[in-house]
């Protein structure tokens, strides 16, 4: 398995998102349960750009996740309107000892 940060960029139809947010919130709450997501939430907003989030998942792909965010309740509603995934390696911090340890 492999890690991989996933930025989110949400649409601006702020309202759907409030209305969606539960079933979001639960449907990565059951990838967290399982062990897929490690780490989830919002970026903090930017002037210069849409809101976002940012997403620490653990898979088997790059492709697999894709896949598997698809069913989102965000992304089938439309508010997600950019998925950036990165294969993410990391080698210096506390987590590696705690949190991550055994992940890698």
């Amino acid at each position: 398995m492999s890690i991989f940060a996933v930025q989110y960029a949400y649409s601006d139809d702020t309202s759907a998102r409030d209305e969606h947010r539960p079933a979001h919130r639960a449907f990565l709450g059951g990838l967290a349960q399982e062990g897929v997501v490690l780490l989830s939430g919002p970026l903090a907003a930017r002037a210069d750009g849409p809101d976002a989030a940012l997403l620490i998942l653990e898979g088997k792909s790059e492709e697999a996740l894709l896949e598997l965010l698809r069913e989102d309740p965000f992304q089938q509603q439309g508010l997600v309107e950019q998925v950036v995934v990165h294969g993410w390696d990391p080698v210096l911090g506390s987590w590696l000892e705690g949190p991550l340890a055994g992940l890698l």
